[in-house]
């Protein structure tokens, strides 16, 4: 596999934007119409709460074999944080404690911890749906070649990143060469039943916009791109996700050189839709950090904004009566997850 040229990363260059806390006081200082509590308490929601924990959301660390321009989670190869043992203990000791049903497993690349494939056995065995958020070039490097019979074999659901259905964009935002891997390991993944019609191995893909702007609709997109992987390059899928860029992490140091931040936040605020407050994922999610640390979703983790006072801050004191219907800790990143048809995980919410 050809080497995309990367760019070192936020922590490596010493940015300010390394600082959950410096992106932070970046957004709140912005002169935004209203304020997100605001705005939700508008929709009959005062405070934010969270409903259950239906999806455990482990980030296993920020190592990546790619640094794509919009990452939020600030992962590349320069990073070198993986997720301890006694961590990963101690998400399974909640997972025997609970029936959360759900495994969702990122990074980084996750694939490129040590115990990946000992965390999908684990989860499996405890009769959880796994969900591996897979980069797919990570499966073409030479130690990684047989990660997708793995996940054949053992029926992980992969959801992958894809920016665009077109070479240049794709390649703009991760790298040369990065588009063309793409789809070679999209094609093995078919070859072993993934998106095909009639098995059961799922493989949705996830694409974020290459600018500042918010997502098309996610129907219309998901009929295109289906019909111009499978012209194009044979390439079939089951869906298509659509997220919103969240301005955060290197996709915020973008905002700033461009001079589109102000911009950018408006028009999150200005396209803010009440009826995705509902599905927001942070309401059913627990973000584990490398570190063990508890996070309201993934995007908080990146900013480093734990959970509220008197909710456990780890792992290790975690419980499910403790953490549900807590009070979600918001800020002006959120108007990314409320804006048009709203983004989430899974998607587009409405």
């Amino acid at each position: 596999m050809p080497v995309p040229k990367t760019i070192p990363t936020l922590q490596k260059r010493a940015h300010p934007l390394a600082s959950g806390a410096r992106q932070c006081g970046i957004l709140d200082h912005l002169p935004l119409r209203t304020s997100f509590p605001k705005a939700v308490a508008r929709a009959g929601h005062a405070p934010l709460r969270a409903r259950r924990i239906d999806v455990l959301q482990i980030n296993v660390g920020k190592r990546c074999n790619q640094t794509c321009r919009h990452c939020h989670v600030d992962a590349g190869p320069d990073r070198k944080e993986v997720m301890p043992p006694e961590v990963i203990e101690a998400c399974f000791r909640l997972l025997e404690q609970t029936a959360i049903p759900t495994v969702d497993i990122t990074g980084g690349a996750p694939e490129l911890h040590p115990q990946f494939r000992e965390i999908v056995r684990r989860a499996l065995a405890l009769n959880r749906r796994v969900i591996d958020r897979c980069n797919l070039t990570v499966t073409r490097l030479p130690n990684y070649a047989d990660l997708p019979e793995f996940l054949a074999a053992h029926r992980v659901e992969v959801i992958a990143s894809l920016p665009s259905h077109f070479p240049k964009q794709t390649d703009a935002q991760r790298g040369d060469g990065v588009f063309a891997e793409s789809i070679l390991a999209l094609r093995r993944f078919n070859e072993l039943g993934y998106g095909r019609v009639g098995t059961d191995l799922v493989i949705n893909l996830v694409t974020n916009p290459v600018g500042a702007y918010l997502p098309a609709n996610q129907r219309s997109l998901e009929a295109e791109w289906k019909r111009e992987l499978k012209r194009r390059h044979d390439v079939e899928f089951n869906r298509l996700y659509t997220i919103t860029n969240m301005p955060i992490s290197r996709f915020l140091e973008f905002l700033l050189e461009s001079g589109n931040l102000a911009t950018y936040m408006d028009r999150l605020v200005n396209a803010f839709n009440p009826a995705t407050v509902d599905g927001l994922m942070c309401r059913d999610t627990l973000s584990v950090g490398w570190d063990g640390r508890l996070y309201d979703c993934d995007f908080n983790q990146m900013l480093e904004l734990e959970l509220g006072p008197g909710i456990p801050a780890s792992i290790f004191e975690a419980t499910a009566d403790a953490l549900e219907s807590r009070i979600i800790r918001v800020g002006p990143h959120c108007f990314g997850c409320t804006a048009g048809a709203g983004s989430s995980c899974s998607g587009a919410m409405t």
